[in-house]
């Protein structure tokens, strides 16, 4: 895939079905837990076959926190940096990474210096990036919030106070998820094509212009709307099934904050471990301003505004040969047919230590 060239905000811009309909939207989804095994005291059975566990007894001066200055880009982020430095402790070691660098050669640098543990500060973006380099390591990864939207933390319940969630990172044990893929892209949130990517660009082309002002996020979406021509053409396989479908937005969501905050379904069917594939009926931009319009008032119902396809892994062919892809706020130029699925190795994620009195968080975290 080809990364869209973007500026230091698109990374944390992760809005997804509700924003890509409903103006200025601050929504969220955030990814299922799958019920894998806690991993917080000890580790996997060496003649069982499974990867090995990471262990919650980190040394204090195992851990590496990776920084992307320009998630918030003010002073107020340098101070949540070193204030939850300080509460990680004197050994705790401090990474810089920025979108235009390697992710995994700092994350290697990282491990190849005695990191047991890797804290992602940073907003959606970072914390994306950084669970790329890890996914089937047995290296836990840990999320401080810094940027915008944070809702991959928020959505765990993860505290967006520097030194409560370092803190917590400390006291916490990792857990195991399976994370989405799509043509070999990772993702912890969602990935959409349609209206909701050319929103993205077109909210980037007018920040660069007018500034990072919520007014001008509204902006976009109506810019975006009202320049909206005609709907995908789309065949979808689906586990065996094919559909062909004429929708202006296909949403693909690997965890459920988002369609509870506005009424969605699709929260169980990602507590089982499956995509919760949204395809709107929107075709027209009466449609979607219609549908923006239900969105607010948590009204949508599924076949009537959307049709929810279940689908452990599944393709999605579109007529151009190439289209514009959204994944967690990123966005990039990819080739047709779209090839989604779940991770064949897990991530593993520090929880605060709370999440080990009850069953790892689902689809309703």
């Amino acid at each position: 895939m080809t990364t869209e060239p973007k500026d230091s905000v698109s990374s944390e811009n992760n809005t997804g079905f509700s924003a890509a309909v409903t103006p200025g939207a601050d929504s969220a989804l955030t990814s299922g837990i799958s019920h894998g095994k806690d991993v917080g005291n000890s580790d996997s059975d060496p003649d069982s076959g499974a990867p090995p566990q990471p262990s919650a007894a980190l040394r204090r001066e195992a851990v590496a926190l990776i920084a992307n200055p320009s998630s918030g880009g003010n002073a107020k982020d340098e101070e949540a940096i070193s204030r939850a430095m300080e509460a990680l402790g004197d050994g705790a070691s401090l990474y810089r990474w920025s979108p235009e660098s390697d992710i995994v050669a700092t994350v290697r640098k990282a491990l190849d210096e005695g990191a047991e543990m890797i804290v992602a500060a940073g907003g959606d973006g970072t914390a994306m990036a950084v669970a790329g380099a890890l996914v089937g390591q047995d290296v836990p990864m840990a999320v401080l919030p810094l940027g915008t939207f944070n809702f991959f933390a928020r959505g765990l319940r993860l505290s967006e106070d520097p030194e409560e969630a370092a803190r917590a990172i400390r006291e916490g044990k990792a857990h195991s998820i399976r994370v989405g893929e799509v043509n070999g892209q990772v993702f912890l949130n969602n990935a959409s094509l349609g209206i909701y990517p050319s929103i993205l660009k077109a909210r980037e082309d007018i920040y660069a212009r007018w500034g990072r002002r919520r007014i001008v996020a509204h902006w976009s979406v109506f810019k975006t709307f009202l320049r909206f021509q005609r709907p995908m053409q789309l065949k979808i396989t689906a586990d065996g099934k094919k559909l062909s479908r004429r929708t202006a937005l296909v949403f693909i969501a690997r965890s459920a904050y988002q369609l509870d905050f506005f009424g969605l379904d699709g929260a169980t069917v990602i507590s089982d471990d499956a995509f919760a594939v949204l395809v709107a009926k929107a075709q027209t931009r009466r449609d979607l301003f219609r549908l923006s319009m239900r969105l607010v008032r948590r009204k949508t119902k599924q076949g009537e505004d959307y049709e929810l396809i279940r689908a452990k892994s599944f393709e999605i062919e579109t007529a151009r040969r190439r289209g514009l892809l959204a994944y967690d706020g990123e966005k990039c130029r990819a080739e047709s047919p779209f090839r989604f699925k779940m991770s064949d190795e897990p991530l593993w994620i520090v929880l605060p230590a709370a999440h080990g009195e009850t069953e790892p968080q689902d689809a309703t975290a």
